[in-house]
């Protein structure tokens, strides 16, 4: 499918520069191959809401404590989100004491996790929902608390003990590119060792964009791969993240797909900054890239126009194909960007993106422009759940977008009858 991107001139140079980076992967003698994460992780972590809010004494309700994540699993249990597809609440930096015990051995702050880790996992998975949590691939994580250098076999065979189900590895604080990436491999053998099925969460590529990370290499030994800044709860953050994915497509798509998906950083939707337009166009947008899912919100407040969109399950049908393309942007012309991501059974999906700001305006596509010129299509919209007609070469689909917003839509050979309605 050609690219039609003015802006991409010098793409073709840098994607052969970055092919010839991730031609020279090492052996997969470590390679995780762990059988998980066959499609994009879907779950909940606090970061982007809560950060390293400490202070249980004068902010008890933000404060990053074992109250704080058995809830966020009762909600996600009782509250449609689990059905949705959502099963990992993971936690973030800051839940741990800032000295190891004397064996080495990690802790829990022992005020804000008195009962400890194990059975805060054990809660967790009480609900039916996976437990997760946070490392660095450092002498220290981001925000000052113990890192696993020096100690991966131990914090593997420590997580494996707790009942953990997956492990996000920040790196901050690192020894340079060569000792960071051995760290990596080395990891992914220490989870092997433990036979516990743990998804590991990587910040390789991120934490190496100025060395030429080989991404062949890190999907090798990583489920899920972040490979750009954080997110922010704001909508220049998201516009930034997305820009970059959309540059650097080329090369993520034939690292991206089941056992390893990209991470373009949390779902922000239902925190402040993003209007329920723009809401709608990231968790859109993330789903069509088949980037991992992770809500960063606060569940106990969420505007229910917000909750909405998180739980349409036709839209994280699209994400959770089983496929796991990667969606690709296909066209850009100012203010309209189309992504199209090819789904199984022969389907598509597509989503055009307006970054107009005045006004409301058309934009026509059609199956041929799309790249599927072959076959009469059932298109149905997946965001307002309303069947659209059937389209076929260039019969013209004309749709009004938002600004900010997004028109998103599954499209079926009309042959294959009839759609999955949630």
């Amino acid at each position: 499918m050609q690219l039609l991107i003015d802006i991409h001139q010098t793409e073709t140079m840098r994607t052969i520069l970055l092919f010839i980076s991730v031609s020279l992967a090492v052996s997969a003698v470590y390679s995780l191959d762990n059988g998980l994460a066959r499609t994009p992780p879907m779950g909940w972590n606090p970061w982007v809401r809560f950060r390293c809010t400490v202070d249980c004494v004068n902010d008890p309700e933000n404060c990053i404590r074992e109250e704080l994540f058995m809830e966020m699993a009762d909600i996600v249990a009782s509250e449609g989100y689990k059905d949705a597809g959502y099963e990992f609440i993971n936690m973030d930096d800051c839940w741990m004491s800032k000295q190891r015990d004397a064996q080495g051995i990690l802790q829990p702050d022992p005020q804000r996790f008195p009962s400890g880790i194990k059975a805060l996992a054990d809660y967790v998975h009480s609900k039916g929902l996976k437990f997760g949590l946070y490392q660095d691939m450092g002498t220290e994580t981001c925000d000052g608390y113990p890192g696993i250098w020096g100690h991966i076999e131990t914090d593997a065979k420590t997580y494996a003990e707790w009942g953990v189900d997956y492990v996000k590895m920040d790196g901050c604080h690192n020894l340079g590119p060569t000792l960071f990436g051995e760290g990596f491999v080395n990891m992914t053998r220490a989870l092997n060792e433990t036979k516990r099925p743990i998804v590991f969460s990587c910040e390789w590529g991120f934490d190496m964009r100025a060395h030429n990370p080989n991404y062949t290499d890190i999907a090798l030994h990583c489920n899920s791969m972040r490979q750009y800044n954080d997110v922010q709860d704001s909508w220049d953050q998201v516009i930034n993240i997305l820009n970059w994915y959309t540059w650097e497509q080329q090369v993520m798509s034939q690292v991206n797909g089941p056992g390893n998906f990209i991470d373009m950083d949390f779902i922000v939707v239902g925190d402040f900054a993003l209007s329920f337009e723009q809401a709608q166009s990231q968790f859109a947008l993330w789903s069509i890239m088949s980037s991992a899912l992770l809500m960063s919100s606060d569940l106990r407040k969420m505007d229910p126009k917000m909750k909405e969109i998180l739980l349409n399950r036709e839209v994280i049908a699209i994400n959770q194909d089983k496929l796991g393309k990667m969606g690709l942007m296909i066209y850009s012309k100012s203010p309209y960007e189309v992504w199209a991501k090819e789904l199984d059974n022969d389907c598509f999906a597509a989503v055009i993106f307006s970054k107009a700001t005045d006004m409301p305006h058309n934009f026509t596509v059609t199956m041929t422009m799309l790249g599927y010129p072959k076959l009469p299509y059932a298109v149905r919209d997946v965001i307002n759940h309303k069947d659209l007609g059937t389209f076929v070469k260039d019969k013209p689909l004309s749709l009004k977008v938002n600004p900010s917003g997004v028109r998103m839509f599954k499209a079926v050979p009309s042959k294959k009858k009839g759609f999955k309605v949630y």
